[in-house]
């Protein structure tokens, strides 16, 4: 069957699944039909939250998958970083020319690589006002990536991500993501994020300097941080901020 046949199957098949363990099972067969060993459904956020709002489905090495939430790896994880700045599929070895990879980020691959995942295809997935997300296939270390399905990879993982939203959106359709910062708290925090200081954020959106502390004062306490830059990290992950504005 070509590409796009395969596609298209999995396209009809995905749009009947009913819960979250037949996604698991049609992603399992499909991550192993083109070429794959795992694959990662998943919100770029808090992954150690008991919340049901966010997509988290996966069958990556489960001694992988603990240590990546347990020691928050979410929020320095190269790939993940990575699949802020693009819109399309990209492979994991082609991260290192798309952000400045940190000692910290690179010993987060070489720890994934122990744990049995070789390169990988991660397709992000960002919805204005919502987290963002991504797919995620990775083949096992010493495997040759299977450059002749990426295409279909992209199609799949943008499907997967779509039904995945789907499943979560029936079961908790009252959800609005966009609301744990204020328009204030955002307005002072993108300005911070760029290295202004509360005085300047103050002189550029009209407010005293005491006043854009306490709206940063106050976005800390939502997210229950002390700094800014764990606020910043958490604020663009949850999808409050986009990486864009962060950067312009």
């Amino acid at each position: 069957m070509s590409e796009i046949g395969v596609a298209h199957q999995f396209f009809q098949l995905i749009q009947a699944v009913e819960n979250e363990v037949e996604l698991f099972r049609l992603m399992e067969d499909i991550t192993l039909e083109i070429g794959f060993r795992h694959f990662a459904l998943i919100h770029h956020a808090d992954l150690t939250s008991a919340s049901h709002d966010l997509i988290r489905i996966y069958n990556y090495p489960s001694a992988w998958a603990e240590s990546f939430i347990q020691n928050g790896f979410y929020a320095h994880d190269p790939v993940l970083a990575a699949s802020l700045t693009s819109t399309t599929g990209f492979a994991w070895s082609d991260v290192p020319t798309m952000i400045q990879v940190t000692r910290r980020q690179r010993q987060i691959l070489e720890n994934a690589a122990k744990h049995g995942l070789g390169n990988g295809f991660t397709v992000p997935a960002h919805i204005p006002g919502e987290i963002s997300g991504s797919c995620s296939f990775a083949t096992e270390p010493g495997r040759e990536m299977p450059t002749s399905n990426l295409l279909i990879a992209q199609l799949v993982g943008a499907f997967a991500f779509q039904a995945a939203r789907r499943l979560l959106q029936r079961n908790a359709p009252a959800k609005r993501y966009f609301q744990r910062l204020t328009p204030r708290q955002r307005d002072c925090l993108i300005w911070a994020i760029r290295g202004k200081t509360d005085w300047e954020i103050g002189q550029i959106i009209g407010l005293n300097e005491e006043t854009v502390s306490r709206h940063l004062d106050l976005a800390r306490e939502r997210y229950g941080v002390t700094k800014r830059l764990p606020l910043a990290i958490h604020a663009i992950f949850d999808g409050q901020i986009s990486f864009i504005e962060a950067l312009f």
